[in-house]
């Protein structure tokens, strides 16, 4: 089944008949930015105003976020843009994409579809020939994921963009509330700060703060210091060094899996 499914999928994007190839991609920016409600669920974003024009008819619209549109917003300003996609003719059935390289091929589905096929064959390959294929199979995979993945290199772009981070004030405007069951039905409650500060360029902007934040469910109101990058606003932290150990850490678990995983390609050909 996977297999026929990632067929199917490379062959539709070949055809061009994706549906987000058939979409029309068009930049859009933001004109106007409110704030979540304190207390809101459904994962914090930041609603937003968008104004975009559609290519083929020139016609400008103007509409909101509000209800789920796509990538969810996490840091906004007005004049901000960004690319969102619609089926053509349906403009108001867009949506935002922040990150348009994988999407627009049309190959999501079919490459998921392969990563399935490739641990079902490891998976078969252990129930007929033993354990050997396993540490072969699952190592090969384990290090082919962890040369491909793009963790090491955003780590590294992010201590780059924040190494000449500038401070400005900021405040906790809203904090939102998202209630989880974990696996034995116990509730994980997330409490996720939205601040708000502005860049010594004028630009005010409104972000969500998952880390570095001590006490986030009490937060609302404190007055705290933003670090933000100035080639990117979108790029801020409320603690530098917290910031860098997390991008330490992330890099080193890379490291580790790729370590880990080439051990057992080396101990599975060793035991065949």
């Amino acid at each position: 089944m996977p297999a026929g499914l990632a067929l199917l999928g490379y062959g539709i994007s070949l055809t061009g008949m994706t549906r987000a190839q058939r979409a029309v991609w068009v930049k859009a920016r933001i004109i106007r930015v409110g704030q979540p409600a304190h207390g809101a669920s459904e994962g914090p974003r930041i609603p937003v105003t968008l104004a975009f024009q559609d290519p083929a008819t020139g016609e400008e619209f103007i509409l909101s976020n509000a209800v789920k549109h796509g990538d969810v917003i996490e840091q906004a300003w007005v004049g901000r843009e960004f690319e969102v996609r619609y089926p053509p003719g349906r403009p108001h059935r867009f949506r935002v994409v922040l990150d348009g390289v994988g999407e627009r091929n049309g190959r999501t589905g079919p490459n998921c579809a392969v990563i399935l096929l490739l641990v079902g064959l490891v998976v078969h390959a252990t129930v007929v020939w033993g354990y050997p294929w396993a540490l072969l199979g699952f190592g090969a995979l384990l290090t082919v994921s962890a040369a491909i993945s793009p963790d090491i290199r955003l780590a590294r772009a992010r201590d780059a963009l924040l190494a000449s981070a500038i401070a400005v004030p900021a405040r906790v405007v809203a904090v939102t509330k998202d209630v989880y069951t974990d696996g034995e039905g116990d509730e994980i409650v997330v409490h996720t700060p939205v601040v708000t500060f502005t860049t010594l360029e004028g630009t005010h902007v409104t972000g969500v703060s998952r880390d570095g934040i001590p006490d986030p469910g009490l937060s609302l109101d404190r007055d705290l210091t933003i670090y933000y990058a100035p080639s990117d606003p979108a790029v801020y932290t409320p603690d530098l060094a917290a910031d860098r150990r997390d991008n330490e850490r992330a890099i080193g678990t890379i490291i580790i899996l790729l370590i880990t995983g080439i051990a057992a390609v080396v101990a599975g050909a060793a035991t065949l």
